[in-house]
């Protein structure tokens, strides 16, 4: 428990640094006041985890209810050309399962990464199994002697390989744009390559980042599309539909960012399908949706007003399309 939340996510960037896995939590203007030091973590390749239990905004809001108003910020926060990993449980169980990929995300590709829940989903209290078939990475180490060590040097791949410090090699972290030695440089050359290093680390493997779960997507003419609570709202009438003999299906998004153009372009070219969108926001994923299938009919159902969103009102959605 540090005194405020730049303190806090300062704190794990020094853990990580050490060595440690490390991940801080917070909520609305606190994840406002650590967006200086994710663009420093992402800068300087520190793998680390934010957890973001979103909150109706903006400034202090409605501290206690729930929102989805920062899918933007979790992304674009802080200034810059910058990677980063975002991931969306909507149950406990996810929350469980997708911190042990956030941690493994950040390690493996040495990037801040957010759990972005909400309030509804950072309330609930349901059964969790602890067992996980997944593995949990660890950063790779040098291969070099502490003489020969660069430590943003990549050889011929996309991620750098940070010893901890205090393990023996000496090397240089800086915010400012920098050369393999980690020291300062001003060179254009150099500056454009690293930007598009840290940004490529990410786009380049889009297919093992992205995550997500489809339901009865083959013949569905309509496709309801959510992530973290209004998922649960979403899934009980798309069941619902289904026992009905309605063609209805959905798609849970786990990974947010980045956000999976492809994936959505590749279904409404396969099914034709109107989208129904819930969030908890006036239409920030909605927006982002719209640049994936331009020519798709898309149906938002928002509430910024600190309510759920019910299963009622995705029903009278559903009926209006059908």
């Amino acid at each position: 428990q540090m005194e405020d939340e730049i303190a806090s996510i300062a704190t794990i960037i020094g853990a990580s640094i050490a060595g440690a896995k490390a991940l801080t939590a917070t909520s609305g203007p606190g994840f406002s006041l650590m967006q200086e030091n994710l663009g420093f973590a992402a800068m300087t390749e520190v793998p680390l985890v934010v957890v973001n239990v979103t909150r109706g905004g903006p400034s202090t809001g409605t501290p206690t209810k729930a929102s989805q108003g920062d899918f933007m910020q979790a992304r674009w926060g802080c200034h810059g050309d910058h990677p980063v990993i975002v991931l969306a449980p909507s149950s406990v169980q996810e929350v469980y399962d997708l911190t042990i990929t956030a941690f493994n995300m950040a390690e493996k590709y040495m990037v801040p990464v957010v759990l972005l829940y909400d309030e509804v989903v950072g309330h609930l209290r349901e059964g969790v199994k602890l067992a996980s078939s997944q593995a949990v990475i660890d950063r790779e180490m040098p291969t070099v002697s502490p003489s020969e060590y660069l430590p943003y040097a990549t050889g011929d791949g996309l991620i750098p390989k940070l010893a901890p410090f205090g393990s023996g090699y000496r090397y240089h972290m800086s915010g400012l744009s920098h050369d393999e030695t980690g020291f300062p440089t001003s060179n254009p050359a150099t500056i454009e390559k690293l930007l598009i290093r840290l940004n490529d680390k990410i786009e380049k493997n889009r297919k093992d980042i992205i995550k997500y779960k489809a339901y009865d997507l083959d013949d569905a003419q309509v496709i309801f599309l959510a992530y973290g609570s209004p998922v649960r709202s979403a899934l009980q009438v798309q069941k619902e539909a289904r026992a009905r003999g309605e063609k209805v299906g959905l798609i849970q998004l786990k990974t947010l960012w980045p956000f999976p153009h492809e994936l959505l372009a590749d279904v409404f070219a396969a099914t034709k399908a109107d989208f129904i969108i819930p969030e908890l926001s006036l239409g920030q994923l909605a927006d982002e949706v719209s640049k994936s299938v331009p020519q798709a009919k898309i149906t938002r159902v928002n509430r910024n007003d600190g309510a759920l969103i019910t299963p009622a009102q995705l029903e009278q959605a559903l009926k209006g399309v059908l």
